[in-house]
């Protein structure tokens, strides 16, 4: 097989990379290790960013985001006995939408196979071949278990944490960047109309609290937890009463439902550089992982692949390298600053084991951050801005 751009991975980064790349008549072929059906399935992100949005738009992808999504002008930030509600578009003139990942997926999957792009799932043994040659290749073995040679001008690894397009670059010139958070985040998908009308990031000293949504009738909503916590120790009138006591003002109440799905997911930051290593590119969460407080892990793919495509497009079009040989230090300059307002929305947010000796003081701490955040427009406008989305 010959393409220009071989992509390893048909999640939204890859899918979205080659729809961006079929405007400028790039063909590309994309392979995946699981069903088509195991990654629509996948719950993840649900908010997107503004400039996300204006990109998927402009890529066709975008038509039922904007009928069937919820545009958000804002969030709330509480703690006990105070719930304060932060304007975005006054702040900083952006908004967000609330559309999940897996909509988003199968809306990238519609189109793809509807024009035709080649996917190859349930791939096996995929390894990268002369990553630094002018013509790379990928070599897999086919869900019918035909060993299979790929060969492209470039290749796009867009297949995660646990792909294998990170590690084909060499320790010796990689550098890795981790935190590893002391919590996680136990997550329901509940069958009830959300009790809130935008997001509500909720400090309290047993722990976080996200209200969030996926719909007008289906809730997503999250409690922090200890980073070894296991869900049998949750069934669900354990969840929902944590939640209630979080988030619990007065005149306001949480409505209940029938848990659809519930899971653990770790907290960490991780960032991997350099993000090109010869015709090899890395995107998504193949390079960096957020905690999901800041909500950063897909527009930050978006991102990437947006950046990415443009500069294929430069190189296969005019024959230019400019935008390719800048691909990684740009992108990562993007990578950092999320990875930091992530960092600071978590570490604002939750709360420390109590026995920590430093527990108490770094409880004032961060109510005394809510408080500057929620009452000074300056520190309110620099994080709207960073939650619709900076520019860069």
């Amino acid at each position: 097989m010959r393409t220009r751009v071989g992509i390893i991975g048909a999640g939204p980064a890859g899918l979205l990379l080659s729809q961006l790349l079929s405007h400028h008549g790039i063909d590309s072929v994309i392979i995946e290790t699981r069903s088509q059906e195991y990654v629509e399935a996948r719950i993840r992100a649900g908010v997107i960013e503004h400039g996300a949005v204006q990109t998927l738009t402009e890529a066709g992808v975008a038509d039922r985001l904007h009928r069937e999504g919820m545009r958000h002008d804002g969030i709330y930030l509480q703690w006990p006995g105070e719930r304060h509600h932060l304007d975005f578009p006054d702040l900083c003139g952006q908004s967000v939408w609330v559309y999940g990942q897996t909509e988003l997926t199968k809306d990238l999957f519609r189109i793809r196979l509807e024009a035709g792009q080649p996917i190859h799932f349930e791939v096996s043994d995929v390894s990268i071949i002369d990553p630094l040659a002018e013509r790379p290749g990928i070599a897999f073995t086919d869900a019918d278990g035909t060993p299979q040679l790929l060969e492209c001008d470039a290749v796009a690894g867009c297949d995660g944490f646990h792909g294998v397009s990170r590690d084909t670059i060499p320790e010796s010139v990689r550098t890795v960047w981790q935190r590893i958070y002391p919590y996680s985040w136990l997550g329901i998908l509940a069958e009830v109309a959300p009790s809130t009308d935008e997001l509500i990031y909720a400090w309290h000293p047993e722990g976080f609290a996200l209200h969030s949504m996926r719909s007008h009738s289906i809730s997503r909503l999250y409690v922090q937890v200890a980073p070894d916590d296991v869900i049998e120790n949750w069934p669900d009138d354990r969840i929902w009463e944590a939640l209630a006591t979080r988030m619990a003002l007065d005149g306001w109440t949480l409505d209940s439902g029938p848990t659809l799905e519930k899971g653990i997911t770790p907290m960490r930051s991780f960032v991997s550089a350099p993000m090109r290593y010869g015709n090899l590119f890395l995107a998504g969460d193949a390079a960096h992982i957020v905690p999901p407080t800041g909500a950063k892990g897909l527009n930050l793919a978006i991102a990437d692949v947006t950046r990415l495509s443009d500069a294929l497009v430069r190189r296969f079009t005019e024959g230019r390298e400019d935008l390719v040989d800048a691909y990684s230090d740009a992108a990562l300059q993007r990578v950092w600053r999320s990875t930091h307002f992530s960092w600071w929305m978590t570490s604002m947010l939750h709360a420390d084991d109590p026995a920590d000796a430093n527990a108490a003081f770094l409880r004032q701490m961060q109510l005394s951050q809510l408080r500057y955040v929620t009452s000074s427009r300056a520190a309110s406008t620099t994080l709207a801005e960073n939650y619709t989305g900076f520019s860069g």
